[in-house]
């Protein structure tokens, strides 16, 4: 038994289905709405997420219990001889500080990567170590290059509203209630795992040029050179909007943009709320120099 399994949370954007293909264990994060448990993607769609949402509910995140983590690690080591597991960044939640404690129990075979990310830079991480365990590397020289190559991706954010941001403490009341009077739309960057903010813009359509200004930016200098560097994408809007962002990155950056867009993890939009547009820059240099695959 000498196979590496890989093990990551539904923050990484891949759905149950996908991970069956991918041959990827998944760990489903879990919520409260209205004191009530829910887990990501099994008990609780994106539509019902949003659904409460808009209705005011009140939902909070939560770190999956020792027991999940260990029930989901248990079954992969049933069937390898170690795993690696790739939870959301440690700065944002956490999660990552529990899991790398649990695994102590297990005699190496568990490494945890703490490689600072979420959404589609997480599930870019879950690509890299499934093509690495195919290279024969063990579960902890799969963690130590996802620990190395942690910082290789960027993400930026623009919301429609607000309102969630405040509800999280990230705005003012009144810091909320004037930037709704002023159709101010704040771009946020998620970058070794931590969420800040990077301007305000009147308007989505001034928000979305800001965040494509950036990944130019970071193409031409943070990655420049790079042919592994490519363009990827989230949302919590519409399904048609999320079709108009795919076709505005695609005449903005071409053969750069992989064709990848996904909803955000509900994680995020725990704190961007519906309407949000997200796009960034992946690297997939373990992909045999092409994009990574959008599935």
């Amino acid at each position: 038994m000498s196979k590496t399994a890989i093990v990551t949370d539904s923050n990484s954007g891949i759905s149950p289905e996908e991970a069956g293909r991918l041959g990827v264990y998944l760990l489903p994060m879990p919520f409260f709405i209205d004191e009530t448990l829910y887990f990501e993607g099994e008990t609780l769609s994106q539509e019902e997420f949003f659904s409460a949402q808009r209705a005011g509910l009140d939902i909070t995140t939560s770190q999956p219990t020792p027991g999940d983590v260990l029930s989901v690690w248990d079954r992969a080591l049933e069937e390898a001889g170690e795993l690696v597991y790739i939870p959301m960044s440690s700065a944002l939640s956490g999660s990552c500080a529990t899991a790398k404690a649990l695994a102590g129990d297990y005699d190496g075979r568990v490494c945890v990567a703490d490689n600072l990310r979420i959404s589609a830079t997480q599930r870019q991480s879950v690509l890299d170590a499934l093509a690495l365990a195919e290279g024969g590397l063990s579960a902890a020289e799969i963690c130590a290059e996802l620990e190395r190559t942690a910082m290789d991706a960027s993400i930026y954010i623009s919301v429609d509203t607000l309102k969630y941001l405040k509800r999280g403490g990230r705005v003012t009341a009144a810091a909320a209630a004037l930037g709704s009077a002023l159709n101010l739309k704040p771009v946020l960057t998620i970058d070794g795992g931590k969420l800040d903010a990077l301007g305000l813009e009147r308007g989505m359509a001034a928000a979305k040029r800001r965040m494509l200004d950036a990944v130019e930016r970071d193409l031409e200098r943070r990655f420049a050179g790079r042919g592994d560097a490519w363009v990827a994408a989230a949302y919590s809007c519409t399904a048609a909007q999320a079709g108009e962002w795919s076709d505005e990155i695609r005449a903005r950056f071409g053969s750069r943009y992989c064709g990848y867009i996904a909803p955000l993890a509900l994680s995020i939009s725990c704190h961007t709320g519906p309407g949000a547009y997200g796009v960034g820059v992946i690297t997939s240099g373990l992909c045999g120099g092409g994009p990574p695959p959008t599935l």
